[in-house]
């Protein structure tokens, strides 16, 4: 196991934003079965763990007023 998965568990945020986050865990999972483990795994890991953190702040994102 990957310790970078641990960054990717939806079930922790508010059931709001787990939808939008979920996608991400699969795609991690599956990165984690069926890629090689070296330094490029790890950092697509980190790549897509930073698009899932847009991705959530989108969704909480509010208008300067």
């Amino acid at each position: 196991m990957d310790r970078m998965l641990q960054f990717f568990n939806y079930k922790l945020l508010p059931e709001s934003l787990q939808a939008v986050s979920k996608p991400f865990h699969d795609l991690a999972h599956e990165m984690v079965d069926n890629l090689p483990s070296n330094p490029e795994r790890t950092v697509g890991l980190r790549k897509l763990l930073e698009a899932k953190d847009c991705a959530v702040r989108a969704v909480i994102y509010k208008e300067p007023s």
